[in-house]
C-alpha cells in the first residue's frame, strides 16, 4: 500500500492511501486527518477525509506546498508506527426495510435497473447468494458499519460494513441514475452503504428508510444541536430493523421534536477487530445496551 501525493492547482493536495477500499486504508487516513486537525496548522482551511484518501486545502501564502507535503508525510510516518485506535461513537439507526415509499419509487424506475422484474432487495439477495430478502436484511443489519466519508449531498454518510472481505455485501448501482430518491433512504452501491439525507436523484439500490433525520439546518433534535450534520467519518452505525408501527411512532416523535438516537462513545481498535471481527463487533453492540 503506497501512498500517492498529488497537488491540485495552487490550493489543494490530494492524498491517495490505497486504490482499493479497506479498513486499513480507511483507518490510516482517519488517523492522519484527525492528527492534522489536532495540530491546527496555520494556512490549512479544509481537511476532507474520504474512503481511502483525503484532500487538504491550504493557503500557499501562509504555508508552502512543499512544507505541507513534508508535514503530511511526517504525520503518515508517525501514524504508521502507532496502533490504529480511535475514540468514536456507535449509533443505533432504526430502519424500516422493504418500505412502501422506496418500493413505489423503484417501481417507477425499473427500466434503469439490472433486473426490472425484481425489487432492489430481491435483486441484492439473489446476487449475494442469500436464500431470500429476510436473509439479506439479516446480513445487512447484523454487523456494524463504519462511516468512511460524508458528502455527495449535505450529511450523506458513506458506510463500509465491518466484516471480512469475503462477506462484504456488494450490489451495483442502477444502470442509469434515478431522478428521485425518498428522503432518508438506506441505499447501497458497490461495497458501500449510505443514507440519503435529503430527497433527490440517486443511483444506489434502495433497501428501506429510517425515520431519523441526519441533516437539519434548523437543528431541532437534541443530537443535531451541536451541528446540523450528524455523521462524521469514524462513526460506527448499527442498523436496527423496525416495523411500520415503530416507524410511525418514531416519525411522530421527530415531528414533536422529542426523537433521539441511541449514541454511545466507544474506543475502536483496528488490531483487536482484525483479530476476531465477529467477537469484536458483539462487544461494540453491547455498548449500545449499556446504561
Amino acid at each position: 500500500m503506497t501512498t500517492r501525493y498529488t497537488f491540485g492547482g495552487d490550493e489543494f493536495i490530494f492524498v491517495e492511501i490505497s486504490e482499493a477500499m479497506s479498513l486499513n486504508a480507511f483507518f490510516k487516513g482517519t488517523a492522519i486527518t484527525r492528527e492534522l486537525q489536532r495540530r491546527a496548522v496555520a494556512g490549512i482551511s479544509e481537511i476532507c477525509p474520504a474512503n481511502a484518501s483525503y484532500q487538504v486545502r491550504y493557503d500557499p501564502d501562509v504555508i508552502g506546498p512543499e512544507t505541507l507535503l513534508a508535514l503530511l508525510k511526517e504525520i503518515e510516518a508517525q501514524v504508521g508506527e502507532a496502533e490504529l485506535d480511535i475514540d468514536t461513537r456507535i449509533v443505533e439507526v432504526p430502519v424500516l426495510y422493504n418500505d412502501p415509499w422506496t418500493h413505489e419509487t423503484q417501481m417507477r424506475f425499473r427500466e434503469r435497473h439490472q433486473d426490472p422484474t425484481s425489487t432492489d432487495l430481491e435483486y441484492a439477495a439473489r446476487i449475494n447468494g442469500m436464500a431470500d430478502v429476510d436473509a439479506f436484511i439479516a446480513a445487512h443489519s447484523g454487523s456494524p458499519w463504519f462511516v468512511s466519508m460524508v458528502g455527495f449531498v449535505a450529511g450523506l454518510p458513506f458506510m463500509f460494513q465491518m466484516v471480512e472481505r469475503s462477506r462484504q455485501l456488494e450490489v451495483p448501482k442502477y444502470l442509469r441514475p434515478r431522478t428521485d430518491t425518498p428522503k432518508l433512504t438506506v441505499g447501497h452501491g458497490g461495497c458501500f452503504g449510505c443514507i440519503y439525507s435529503v430527497r433527490g436523484a440517486g443511483g444506489y439500490q434502495m433497501f428501506g428508510v429510517t425515520p431519523a433525520p441526519i441533516f437539519d439546518s434548523a437543528q431541532r433534535l437534541d443530537y443535531l444541536r451541536d451541528f446540523m450534520v450528524f455523521f462524521r467519518p469514524g462513526d460506527i452505525v448499527k442498523f436496527k430493523p423496525i416495523d411500520r408501527a415503530a416507524y410511525d411512532e418514531a416519525l411522530a416523535a421527530v415531528e414533536a421534536g422529542t426523537f433521539s438516537l441511541r449514541v454511545r462513545p466507544v474506543k475502536f481498535s483496528l488490531h483487536a477487530f482484525l483479530k476476531d471481527p465477529d467477537a469484536y463487533n458483539r462487544s461494540l453492540v453491547e455498548v449500545l445496551d449499556a446504561d
